[in-house]
């Protein structure tokens, strides 16, 4: 099934932080900023109501500094990152930091 635009949207805000720069728990770097890559300008529209929405609301201590961008090119993960929490669920990372953010969302 298809997931749609505003839905994709609730699950990203309810699974990180995006309230950090380059930064998401104890991982730092570029790579784990909060980032949203739009395909067509009504996923930007959405995007950036969404976000002003957030800020508006407070739902977040901080403001939301996720960045919107347009998608240049997509390259898929390597195979061992693809489905890894579900090939690797006994791992420490995923016990410490991929469970709970499950837990969060199912919770929602």
């Amino acid at each position: 099934s298809v997931i749609n635009f505003q839905d994709l949207l609730e699950i990203f805000f309810k699974a990180h932080d995006p309230t950090t720069i380059n930064r998401q728990g104890a991982d730092m770097g570029s790579q784990y900023r909060s980032i949203i890559l739009y395909t067509d300008n009504t996923q930007k529209t959405i995007a950036d109501k969404f976000i002003a929405n957030l800020n508006e609301s407070k739902v977040f201590q901080h403001p939301v500094i996720t960045e919107i961008k347009a998608l240049e090119a997509f390259y898929p993960a390597e195979t061992y990152h693809q489905e890894y929490y579900q090939r690797n669920t006994e791992q420490p990372y995923c016990r410490a930091v991929i469970e709970p953010k499950l837990a969060k969302l199912f919770k929602a």
